[in-house]
């Protein structure tokens, strides 16, 4: 089963609620998913990772349960220094 030990947060970043599963042990390793994807792209190597790190895998703003901000003309809530401003805020 993918992420077995892993705990499942929800993370105030200030601007976004993102829903984070993260576990193990050593250096923060971040996993990003890309679009559009969740983190549970990462469920076959995530236990492997996490022998040797801290795996981190956010689902990113306006995916799965993260938040999901009303966008604008521009969509800035769903720029990619928006998201990156929240994986920032919660690293």
């Amino acid at each position: 089963m993918a992420f077995e030990s892993f705990q499942l947060s929800r993370i105030d970043t200030g601007e976004a609620t993102l829903r984070v599963r993260h576990g193990g042990a050593g250096p923060p390793l971040l996993l990003l998913h890309g679009y559009p994807e969740t983190h549970m792209m990462w469920g076959k190597i995530a236990d492997d990772l996490a022998r040797d790190f801290t795996v981190v895998a956010p689902d990113l703003r306006g995916y799965a349960e993260s938040s999901k901000p009303v966008t604008t003309e521009d969509h800035e809530p769903y720029s990619k220094r928006a998201m990156a401003r929240d994986v920032a805020a919660l690293m």
